[in-house]
């Protein structure tokens, strides 16, 4: 799929390290209760920690008790959506909608009207007031 932003895999790794490399781009997940956003509440926005692109507003952040920072919905248009069949079960993968980068996952038991948690690493996204 063509991004907006796009870059080589190399480019990637070289602006965003092997840690966050290794969550955006290859799909992985940080371990649970070990992100700096999990436990975060402050006013701002959540954005796309790849390309800056705003995905979350902080009045939709939530503490799930999953040990990654939940939010009930994301700003319309900015999330894609993608079915995931790995580690045998069937999830819906969320990714950053400008650059294709990989955010974690959203599940249908939240606890708001929206009855959505969107699951995110916190390497993921960078905060700003």
């Amino acid at each position: 799929m063509k991004y907006k932003t796009e870059k080589s895999e190399q480019e990637w790794k070289e602006q965003l390290g092997e840690e966050r490399y290794q969550i955006l781009r290859l799909k992985g997940t940080e371990y649970p209760h070990s992100g700096k956003y999990n436990l975060h509440f402050e006013k701002g926005t959540y954005c796309c920690g790849a390309c800056g692109e705003p995905l979350f507003e902080s009045n939709t952040k939530f503490n799930a008790h999953c040990g990654w920072p939940s939010f009930d919905e994301s700003i319309p248009g900015k999330v894609e959506y993608k079915t995931d069949l790995s580690h045998g079960m069937k999830r819906v993968e969320i990714l950053c909608a400008n650059c294709g980068s990989h955010l974690g996952h959203v599940f249908d038991d939240g606890p708001t009207p929206t009855g959505q948690r969107y699951c995110v690493n916190s390497l993921s996204i960078d905060f700003k007031e």
